[in-house]
């Protein structure tokens, strides 16, 4: 699946959480946020994930950047298994691969001001020998990121939540990451300011080349900014395809479903809606066969015998169901 272009490629990334029990705390089992998960980023490229709040989603952003430690699997970094790195080895690595979080609320810190904001991930790596050359820097990614230069002595409160997810990108952009984890960036935003970030970051990426893993439960937003989509399900992938290929003809059941809810702002179109009954089953008891089966309405006896693999169906497009060819 790697070639020369790829950048990252994940092979089978398992992160099992322990759950315990009782005054002994006994184990009670695993959460397994994400379980068997693969795909391959090219270079300069955008992934999205998609899926329903607690599917894995951020928990598999985190432990490709090794934030959290996985259970098992490989995550090849230009080639390179990333899982494999010593921690004073990591630490070196961290620069080529950084994370944009959620809530910029909560991911900058109150007592620092922007410029040292942006400045932190210079000092700890010691990129500059000399304190104007690093403030040179922070000045830079400020006009990158479309923020008054002015702003560097001030500190997070004094901003909107559009301006403090610009600080929060001018600091995943300051070593120069080859990638990005984006997790949920735009979703604690207005939408009048999300579009302003998504275009941002877009034209971030066509002037530097920066590749993109963009996690989002919002499915217009992931096929604005994506150049494929997966779809996730309890932990695992059950679909991946270009973004053209998946949203004009998914063929998984649940891919379906999810863009059959997608609103259309026009009143005389009409979508046929496919309806999902039940809830999601815990991810500590994960059903036998096909993942999705207690909520398929397509399923049949052997979805809940044998599991499906992710099959490629033709043109970059894979799927797992049995009731694909």
């Amino acid at each position: 699946m790697a070639n020369s272009t790829t950048l990252l490629e994940v092979k089978d990334l398992h992160k099992w959480f322990a759950v315990s029990q009782g005054l002994l705390g006994r184990k009670a089992g695993y959460v397994k946020a994400v379980n068997g998960v693969s795909f391959a980023i090219n270079r300069g490229e955008t992934l999205g994930v998609v899926g329903e709040s607690g599917c894995g989603k951020s928990t598999l952003g985190r432990t490709v950047m090794r934030l959290i430690e996985p259970t098992q699997g490989q995550v090849l970094f230009n080639g390179e298994d990333y899982l494999a790195l010593s921690d004073s080895a990591l630490r070196r690595r961290r620069r080529e691969m950084q994370i944009i979080f959620q809530d910029p609320y909560a991911s900058l810190d109150p007592r620092m001001t922007v410029g040292d904001l942006i400045g932190e991930p210079l000092d700890i790596q010691k990129v500059y020998s000399t304190r104007q050359e690093r403030n040179n820097k922070v000045l830079e990614l400020l006009d990158i990121v479309g923020m008054n230069r002015d702003y560097v002595r001030r500190y997070a409160h004094e901003f909107s939540g559009g301006q403090r997810q610009r600080i929060g990108i001018a600091r995943a952009l300051s070593l120069s990451p080859e990638l990005i984890v984006c997790d949920e960036p735009v979703s604690a935003l207005d939408v009048s300011i999300q579009a302003q970030i998504l275009n941002l970051m877009e034209e971030i990426q066509r002037n530097l080349g920066v590749t993109y893993l963009f996690i989002s439960h919002d499915l217009s937003v992931v096929k604005y900014v994506s150049d494929n989509v997966a779809v996730m399900y309890l932990g695992k992938i059950v679909e991946i395809a270009p973004k053209d290929g998946l949203y004009s003809d998914s063929r998984h059941p649940y891919t379906k479903a999810l863009l059959s809810a997608i609103p259309i702002p026009d009143t005389t179109v009409k979508r046929q809606r496919v309806m999902l009954y039940g809830d999601i089953p815990s991810p500590l008891d994960i059903p036998s066969g096909c993942c999705f089966r207690t909520r398929c309405p397509e399923a049949g006896e052997l979805c809940a015998q044998s599991e499906p693999q992710l099959i490629d169906i033709g043109n970059g497009h894979l799927c797992a169901c049995h009731l694909v060819k």
